[in-house]
């Protein structure tokens, strides 16, 4: 631990302990493959000029995530804890370090999308050699040493799965910019909607009472992020939310009332960006000759009014809330009322034969209970009123390690759940994501909650 990019590491949350063992050394290599497969699976699909194309400053090319990724294992525990490992080349480090501060300089990230090389090739073989060191790493460290990177090793894994989630969007966008409106997933159109869905007159409301409520990490349940903790009291006022997201349909009325061109249902921000960018609509939505169409990982299709409403920013969620006399949960609401429904149901690590999920959201089924809360993690991240900020005690960990989350709590909202590009094995109900209120590219959506 003698790294400066280490130092203060173990004040983070404590993630899942394994023990010094045989078997926790093929639990540790079982996983790593795992995830690191996933990455490469989903890239599977791609041509190679589709890993170089950046549309826009917050996308990055695929080979970029393929190789920060890599960078992040190579960075934080291959030159930590394996003495005579060499980096791969001396000159990546800059070109894939993404915001670490304390790492040193960056190539810049609005000119990730102006590199023809490294090439995809070459991506491809920086994994493959970091795979196999650290494969080695794991296979042949001692027990003190499993027990000294446990912590890092498994940060590792979970920041890949971040990645694989914005490679799914990052593709999505760039697919999307494309005026031929090509498809990600080839044969898949197919899967789209096929269960009995329910209709938008069947929204019901889940009611709780006021009180003091515990939110936040428990340390006793496995890995979390630093800025899931520490757990705390707050207390609620009677509330009561949405079983289920807003559809396309009911959205489809907002914009046909004259939602965008109505500024009393906007935050100013929100006015002023609206009429910036010329927002009309949903991202990805498209108007032609008054029927509305939708670009999807499968290619351009249909609106489906059952569909939940995707692609919002938090300045259009909250308009849509205000325009209903509704509002948006805040994150405590939102966790206290999942956990309330029995928490989150996640997958396991993706198994090697695993297949990519049809990454776009479904109508429910009319077939799911009524008594809970329903797509809570499996469709659509849903805005919060809440702006992101540390819990009470928070404290960010010194060194690099401790920029993964702290130093971005400003001008950004709080976003609760998961989505149907969200990797198995990745969620929980106390995560807590983050984007800033303009960002739509993401798969967020609406969940609508009301005062008692």
């Amino acid at each position: 631990m003698g790294s400066p990019y280490l130092r203060g590491l173990m004040v983070l949350s404590p993630v899942t302990a394994l023990p010094p063992s045989k078997t926790s050394k093929t639990l540790y290599l079982d996983r790593y493959r795992a995830v690191r497969r996933w990455s490469e699976q989903i890239c599977q699909p791609l041509q190679t000029e589709d890993y170089v194309i950046q549309t826009m400053p917050d996308v990055s090319p695929p080979k970029w995530h393929l190789a920060h990724t890599t960078w992040f294992f190579e960075t934080f525990v291959l030159l930590p804890f394996m003495p005579d490992y060499r980096p791969f080349h001396d000159r990546y480090g800059y070109l894939f370090n993404s915001y670490y501060e304390a790492v040193g300089d960056r190539h810049p990230r609005p000119q990730r999308g102006l590199l023809a090389r490294p090439t995809v090739a070459d991506i491809y073989a920086y994994r493959a050699f970091v795979d196999e060191s650290m494969e080695k790493l794991l296979r042949d460290c001692g027990d003190e040493a499993i027990e000294a990177m446990n912590t890092i090793v498994i940060l590792g894994l979970h920041h890949e799965q971040q990645h694989q989630e914005l490679l799914l969007t990052d593709i999505k966008h760039i697919f999307g910019m494309n005026p031929l409106c090509p498809p990600y997933q080839e044969g898949t159109r197919s899967l789209l909607h096929s269960a009995k869905s329910l209709s938008s007159a069947d929204q019901a409301w889940m009611s709780y009472p006021g009180g003091l409520y515990e939110i936040g990490h428990d340390p006793d349940q496995g890995f979390a992020f630093d800025n899931e903790s520490p757990r705390h009291r707050v207390y609620l006022h009677p509330f009561a939310l949405a079983d289920r997201l807003v559809t396309c349909g009911e959205y489809l009325k907002f914009i046909q009332d004259g939602g965008y061109h109505t500024a009393a249902h906007w935050l100013s921000e929100g006015w002023h960006r609206l009429q910036t960018e010329g927002w009309q609509a949903p991202l990805y939505w498209h108007d032609r000759g008054g029927e509305w169409w939708i670009m999807t990982l499968q290619g351009l299709k249909p609106l489906c009014l059952e569909e939940p409403v995707c692609h919002l920013s938090y300045f259009e969620a909250d308009a849509y809330a205000a325009w209903t006399g509704y509002r948006l949960p805040s994150e405590a609401e939102w966790e206290v009322g999942v956990m309330g429904s029995g928490g989150i149901q996640d997958q396991e690590f993706p198994a090697q034969d695993t297949q990519i999920p049809v990454c776009h959201p479904q109508p429910l089924s009319s077939e799911v209970s009524s008594d809970r809360l329903q797509q809570v993690c499996d469709s659509l991240w849903q805005w919060t009123q809440s702006a992101y900020l540390p819990y009470p005690g928070f404290r960010a960990a010194p060194g690099a390690i401790g920029e993964y989350n702290g130093k971005f709590m400003c001008n950004q909202m709080v976003l609760r759940g998961g989505s149907c590009a969200t990797p198995p094995g990745h969620l929980r109900p106390t995560y807590r994501n983050f984007f800033p209120p303009d960002a739509r590219w993401q798969f967020s959506g609406i969940r609508l909650a009301k005062s008692l």
